[in-house]
């Protein structure tokens, strides 16, 4: 067979060889991996049992596990401050997570209200989820720079759920009672949304699926957070301009309320429209001055409490006052929040008769929660270097949601503006949640009469001005092209989705096409060709260098890919194409090298499977007919560094039929001196050859 033009050729294999002994030093003989584990002994493994022991032994490793310090090694995991408080640095963190705290507070309150809107249930609802989940994360998330509550991306998964289960009544205005019965049907639609996503998540951790994280790339989380963001501001657009328009719902929703705006524009209010320009007026420069000064601030703390009273509260207080003073509720049609119930509703399971029919719309709104809090917390995590549980993230968010819909909440997760300010105001741990539960806390039991008059037009421009990181992440892309072209691909896929289709069906595009990319990547690579470096122990490809070293007769391949059902047809064409099995009449493609050289043919081959993660039965059997195929053909066929799990998957596919235990090697190095010895003994010498 031929190989790379210039690359070299061993001397005659009667003469010493470095690739045998490329030290020039005989050091030991070649090592198989029955003789590796004679001499160095393999891993303990536990004696089998017989059937009617299988029980007791069973109890007996539950009451080891049940003992006192295993009792107490499992609280501490599963409730986090039991590690990290008796660690506390009063002195230095608590200033930090208190007025963190506070700050993420003041930004709650204005924030779960306007998310509320976009959840389509009164605004008070929005408080209630920002105290409870936040709360209870406290004592069970292992995030400690984490923040919790609200989001606007699940608050309008959450709220086209609702208005696709509860819709409007066609017959346009509602009295106050008819009205309030809406009102409560959404709510207790939303927290069995809650209920359900919490039992979703619960049960993935029972199942211990915290790994399913890695399948949410960065790419199509930040997509889909971005794409979302366009869906929300164009839904704030009706609020933003005083229309009282359906919300739409399904595919296509972005462009159907595009539509509806512009043929209701003419009924646009001018009331509203105004207290929406003075409000972004207000709002926007003051998130771009926190962001462009921030660091420039003799101390953060002071500067993030100060643009987060200007930002939130006071605006909020602002707006409040000029429509009380001028009566723009009753003199212009300005829709206000109203009454704000005092203290807590009570706890109630929500209506488990809809559940089936909300367990299928939970099941996104579960993934997004944990996909967005689980990279969160790990991008906080590996920058103030401690470590995170994801299947105790997903515990702490199960339970949180579970929990909190009892208290009519709707599902919840960590925000990317509040951990990031939570960050930047000097938090330090959970403790800040609990300052944080302080502040709305107050509102719902003394302040909230006080937002009575707040506009909802104000909400509406919280809810577009909390969109801009989300927006922002589109800066990144350039950068994302340069670095990896897929994954440029994957992020434009699943922005296209959402904003097109939908957040839910978006999501689903883009999980899909990522992994598409992945399975279609591993189908493309092919077996290598490996010479070796003089004077060492190392192979590389023939491809990369010229002044690699081979052996007439021997064929060394790396196969660098898992061997699976979808791989195994790449598998076997590049190894009939390197070792000259193909049958006859077969299109296959030719290695490089002179077309006038003749090569020898192969008589020993050996692949490195240092680079084959897992085969699964396929790919095994695959490999076992190969065998076959070689010793029919005689060629020697010699298997090196294939880990212990591909090595059994191989073994019970019937592998040890065909191959022995004396031609498995620990190491490329021990199979091609084993490899050269059979060459001295079997075949001529050559002094020149292409490979």
């Amino acid at each position: 067979m031929s190989g790379p033009r210039g690359a070299r050729t061993r001397p005659g294999l009667g003469e010493t060889s470095d690739l045998k002994y490329p030290l020039g030093t005989r050091l030991r003989e070649p090592l198989t991996e029955v003789r590796f584990q004679q001499l160095f002994g393999g891993a303990e493994q536990e004696p089998e049992l017989p059937a009617e022991s299988f029980l007791p032994r069973l109890w007996r490793l539950r009451a080891r596990a049940c003992s006192g310090r295993g009792a107490w090694r499992l609280l501490q995991a599963r409730l986090p401050p039991l590690r990290w408080l008796p660690s506390y640095r009063w002195r230095a963190w608590l200033l930090g997570d208190a007025v963190a705290g506070v700050t993420v507070g003041v930004v709650h309150v204005p924030q779960g209200m306007a998310f509320a809107l976009l959840t389509s249930v009164p605004p008070v609802f929005g408080l209630y989820t920002s105290f409870f989940p936040v709360l209870i994360y406290s004592l069970l998330g292992t995030g400690r720079h984490l923040s919790t509550g609200t989001f606007a991306v699940l608050s309008l998964m959450t709220g086209s759920v609702v208005e696709r289960l509860v819709p409007e009544p066609l017959a346009g205005n509602l009295s106050a009672v008819e009205r309030e019965q809406l009102d409560a049907q959404r709510v207790g639609a939303a927290s069995a949304l809650a209920f359900g996503s919490g039992a979703l998540m619960l049960a993935m951790f029972a199942l211990q699926l915290g790994v399913l994280a890695t399948f949410l790339s960065e790419p199509v989380v930040k997509a889909l957070t971005s794409g979302a963001a366009m869906h929300v501001l164009v839904s704030q657009l009706p609020s933003l301009l005083g229309l009282s328009l359906p919300r739409q719902i399904g595919c296509f929703s972005l462009f159907k309320t595009l539509a509806a705006v512009l043929m209701a524009l003419p009924r646009s209010s001018p009331a509203e429209l105004t207290i929406s320009a003075l409000s972004l007026a207000l709002l926007v420069p003051v998130k771009e001055l926190n962001v462009r000064f921030r660091d420039r601030l003799p101390t953060p703390i002071p500067g993030e409490v100060v643009m987060a009273l200007i930002g939130s509260l006071n605006q909020v207080l602002l707006a409040t006052v000029l429509c009380f003073t001028s009566s723009l509720d009753t003199r212009y049609n300005v829709q206000i929040v109203g009454l704000l119930p005092q203290g807590f509703p009570q706890p109630h399971f929500p209506n488990l008769a809809e559940l089936p029919r909300t367990l299928a719309n939970s099941l996104p709104i579960a993934l997004v929660t944990f996909a967005v809090s689980a990279s969160l917390a790990s991008i906080y995590a590996d920058k103030y270097c401690y470590t995170i549980d994801s299947n105790q993230e997903l515990l702490a968010h199960g339970v949180s949601n579970l929990i909190s819909s009892l208290f009519s909440c709707f599902p919840n997760s960590a925000t990317l503006a509040t951990t990031s300010l939570l960050v930047d105001a000097g938090g330090n741990t959970q403790l800040a949640g609990l300052f944080s539960c302080t502040v709305v806390l107050s509102v719902l039991l003394w302040l909230g009469p006080f937002f009575y008059y707040l506009p909802k037009a104000v909400l509406a421009c919280i809810n577009i001005s909390s969109m801009r990181q989300m927006f922002f992440q589109m800066h990144e892309l350039p950068q994302l092209w340069r670095i990896s072209r897929v994954d440029f691909a994957v992020w434009m896929v699943t922005w296209v989705a959402v904003v097109t289709l939908s957040v839910e069906l978006g999501l689903a595009v883009g999980v899909v096409f990522s992994m598409m990319t992945v399975v279609c990547r591993t189908q493309r690579v092919q077996c290598l060709a490996l010479g070796h470096a003089a004077g060492t122990e190392l192979y590389r490809p023939l491809r990369d260098s010229h002044e690699l070293l081979q052996v007439p007769g021997l064929c060394i391949l790396s196969c660098p890919m898992p061997l699976y059902f979808g791989t195994r047809g790449q598998f076997r064409r590049s190894l009939e194409c390197h070792l000259g099995l193909a049958e006859r009449g077969q299109d296959t493609p030719k290695p490089e090298g002179p077309p006038d050289t003749v090569a020898e043919p192969v008589r020993v081959v050996i692949l490195d499977f240092s680079g084959v993660t897992f085969a699964d039965a396929a790919g095994a059997r695959e490999v076992a007919q190969l065998a076959r195929r070689c010793q029919d053909a005689g060629i020697h066929l010699l298997l090196a560094q294939c880990n212990a799990s591909v090595l059994g998957t191989l073994t019970r596919a019937g592998l040890l039929d065909t191959v022995t235990p004396e031609q498995l090697f620990v190491s490329v190095q021990d199979a091609a001196a084993h490899a050269l010895e059979r060459l001295e003994l079997t075949g001529p010498k050559i002094c020149t050859v292409w490979l």
